[in-house]
């Protein structure tokens, strides 16, 4: 069997369609598809079938590619153990973010690493002879992801250089999330405390923060004069919510069931900039998070704010901001670095 069969495979489990598959491996549907028959000619059980117009896996074509992917990881762990490739704190790391993460960490994680750069932590060095090179650091963080998180604070006496970043913003469904690990080297993802948690097989989790969502209201607003509300407090009052399956959306249900009455929602808008907006006119109210929240809210600082957020009593409106990756990216020291950063550049927006 070739790697890059199982390769292909697996993203074909992931990503449901040999489009999708394409699309994201940069050939034709039919060079995917070429692929997979010479891969199925191996073996006697059928790994595909159709699903529609889609090809799908069969429960055998499941268990080959859970297993292509843990030989994909043994192949990155192999290079890692050579010690070159992984040890590279340049390169590219590729990112995807949902919409108020983007607004709110991007920036500040562009600004961060330039001051990693100007401040004489980081160079044009990357030999791992240059006494503590790059790669302590990197395995000492790589240690921390295996565990469960990346620390920060570690650092070596070496000179490293600092990865470009390549930002694209993805906001889809909960259950999506994990399928753009295919794409990116980072994925900043999130969801409810009380959804069911990531996927766990060739996927690694960095948790980052548990975000409140808050009731936003203009500042002149009868409710802008309390420092907490309630699901009786707010669930008579017009609202801008999110589409059904976002986190908006489904507080939303839980503030109706609490107060045991309906809620009318006049809109439904993803983009928290657009929301705010409405929620300033007064005429909706609306939710929005506490953290990512503040470019949308104090864009020229909070002397011009029109929006004010009040913690919603009696329902649980948290969610987690993780950073999804698959583990053979997490061996790169590149993109440890960028991890590293980003956990960094949380903590400090958090913190305030």
């Amino acid at each position: 069997m070739e790697l890059h069969q199982l390769h292909m495979l697996r993203e074909l489990g992931e990503l449901g369609s040999v489009k999708a598959v394409a699309e994201t491996l940069s050939v034709t549907p039919s060079a995917v598809s070429q692929q997979i028959a010479l891969l199925q000619r191996q073996v006697e059980t059928p790994l595909t079938r159709k699903d529609g117009r889609n090809l799908v896996l069969t429960e055998a074509g499941k268990v080959l590619a859970a297993a292509g992917a843990q030989v994909i990881d043994a192949m990155a762990t192999a290079k890692a153990a050579i010690g070159t490739y992984q040890d590279d704190t340049s390169g590219t790391v590729t990112i995807s973010g949902f919409h108020s993460a983007g607004q709110a960490l991007f920036a500040p994680l562009v600004r961060k690493l330039a001051a990693l750069r100007a401040s004489g932590g980081v160079g044009a060095s990357n030999d791992p002879d240059d006494g503590g090179g790059p790669g302590d650091a990197a395995m000492a963080t790589a240690a921390a992801v295996t565990s469960g998180s990346v620390t920060s604070g570690s650092s070596s006496s070496g000179s490293i250089s600092v990865p470009q970043l390549r930002f694209s913003d993805e906001d889809v469904a909960q259950q999506d999330f994990a399928a753009l690990t295919a794409r990116y080297d980072l994925v900043l993802a999130h969801r409810m405390d009380h959804s069911p948690p990531w996927p766990q097989p060739g996927l690694r989790v960095i948790p980052l923060a548990r975000e409140p969502l808050d009731v936003a209201v203009a500042i002149d607003h009868p409710l802008a004069a309390k420092t907490a509300v309630s699901a009786a407090d707010v669930v008579r009052y017009p609202w801008v919510s999110s589409r059904s399956g976002y986190s908006p959306a489904d507080v939303l249900m839980a503030v109706g069931a609490m107060a045991s009455h309906p809620v009318e929602v006049v809109h439904r808008i993803n983009d928290y900039s657009a929301a705010a907006a409405l929620v300033s006119t007064g005429e909706v109210i609306g939710l929005l998070p506490r953290y990512t929240s503040g470019p949308v809210l104090n864009p020229g600082g909070a002397a011009t704010a029109q929006v004010v957020l009040l913690p919603l009593t009696g329902i649980n409106t948290r969610r987690r901001i993780d950073l999804l990756a698959r583990p053979e990216n997490l061996r790169r020291a590149s993109v440890l670095l960028v991890a590293q950063a980003m956990q960094e550049v949380m903590a400090e927006l958090t913190a305030d």
